[in-house]
């Protein structure tokens, strides 16, 4: 087991936006984390991450908590956000370096991983460029290619495909297939509900800051009968049923 969430009670204020969130990721596995704007995914991410703290419950990696063991727990984690977060003053190498730096990795075969990603995402002959140099969209890869150099057991990764083009999303795809081959697990929140359905092996769907259901797709479709086939159908139902 990567990711265990007990029953996580917390938000930005006094006033919870999680109410007792509970899921667990396996090792190897894809998991897709679903909800609608102010369903609560951003705000579990944050706590996941270590920005914000639990009012109630526990998050463990591997069974370790940030308040057992701090540098522990942050290590086991490659996060890439929905919006990137870049230096101003840092060159795409010193990313990479400062990357490699904080996750211990051993520089030759970090390189060489980087190197790797570098060409897959086309910045290979951009490594002395700034952040102001990049497009939405370069920078990111670049968020993508930090997260996978390290070999950190557990991604999580918030909307991914936005402002990616099509052969980098392709691209972003084979590299979390390959980390789940590994035996590395992903947590990924998105919108785009065809891609998850036909990439991810389970879900967990948010609503109200709630968990409303969750497992593969056909337990899913086995737990709302009526709501329909696709991931989309069931969501869309399962959304029109709370608000009611």
């Amino acid at each position: 087991m990567t990711l265990k969430v007990t029953k996580v009670v917390g938000g930005y204020s006094q006033i919870p936006v999680l109410k007792e969130v509970t899921f667990d990721i396996k090792n190897g596995e894809l998991v897709g984390l679903i909800g609608l704007n102010g369903a609560g995914k951003s705000t579990t991410i944050n706590h996941i991450i270590g920005l914000l703290t639990p009012f109630k419950g526990q998050i463990e990696i591997n069974g370790v908590t940030l308040a057992k063991d701090h540098d522990a727990y942050k290590k086991q984690i490659a996060y890439i956000p929905e919006t990137p977060i870049l230096y101003q003053e840092l060159t795409l190498q010193e990313h990479l370096e400062m990357t490699m730096m904080a996750y211990d990795l051993e520089p030759n075969q970090a390189w060489e991983k980087a190197h790797r990603l570098l060409k897959m995402f086309r910045l290979d002959n951009k490594l002395d460029w700034f952040p102001d140099n990049f497009s939405k969209g370069m920078k990111q890869k670049v968020m993508i290619v930090c997260a996978f150099i390290t070999d950190a057991p557990l991604f999580i990764i918030d909307e991914p495909f936005l402002g990616l083009d099509p052969i980098a999303v392709h691209d972003l795809l084979d590299l979390i297939e390959e980390q789940k081959h590994r035996g590395a697990s992903v947590l990924m929140s998105t919108h785009v509900l065809d891609t998850a359905e036909k990439y991810c092996d389970r879900f967990v769907l948010l609503h109200d800051g709630q968990v409303k259901t969750e497992g593969s797709l056909p337990e899913l479709r086995a737990a709302l009968p009526d709501a329909g086939e696709s991931l989309d159908d069931i969501y869309m139902s399962m959304t029109k049923a709370a608000q009611q």
